[in-house]
């Protein structure tokens, strides 16, 4: 396990922030992905948002202060580009971002980097119908597990909040699979 003190230094040094980088990358890069992916819902489009993401933490590593763990602001990082990128695209297309999600939901079957089952479809389906914060909520602890101590970091919230929203948004999701 590495040092996160250390590794941050290494991030932080000119002489060793390209090998150091490389390395965050390879740490991070697929969990980044799936969190992203949960949100934009389309591979293209969490490609593209994952880039920015990288992008982002490298030019600002060096105003990284430690205040919360790399791995939580990187994911709020993540999580901030995911939703300013649906926010662009549907104001692009002039839709609402449900309208925008939908779309997403929609394209899915046609998604070659879909793997899911119609289970996982109609799972997809229900979560796209809860506001924003309890679609982020679910998704961090249905499918990624993340602590609320985590999930408190990277979305700024308390934990109690944090509970209820999941708490709620795991009961909507119920109702809406027992009706179909």
């Amino acid at each position: 396990m590495i040092n996160e003190k250390e590794f941050i230094t290494r991030l932080q040094d000119p002489l060793y922030k390209e090998a150091a980088f490389r390395e965050l990358l390879q740490l991070y890069k697929e969990r980044l992905y799936w969190h992203i992916r949960k949100i934009v819902i389309s591979h293209d489009d969490a490609d593209d948002v994952l880039q920015n993401t990288f992008i982002k933490v490298y030019r600002s590593i060096d105003k990284f202060k430690g205040d919360s763990k790399l791995f939580s602001w990187m994911y709020r990082i993540a999580t901030n580009e995911s939703i300013t990128h649906i926010n662009k695209n549907a104001k692009l297309l002039q839709i609402t971002n449900e309208e925008h999600k939908e779309n997403a939901i929609n394209n899915l079957t046609a998604d070659v980097y879909f793997e899911g089952d119609e289970i996982q479809l109609k799972l997809q389906k229900a979560i796209a119908t809860l506001p924003q914060k309890q679609q982020l909520v679910f998704n961090m602890k249905y499918f990624e597990d993340l602590k609320y101590k985590d999930m408190s970091e990277i979305l700024e919230t308390s934990e109690g909040a944090l509970k209820a929203s999941y708490h709620i948004a795991a009961k909507k999701i119920e109702a809406i699979l027992r009706s179909d």
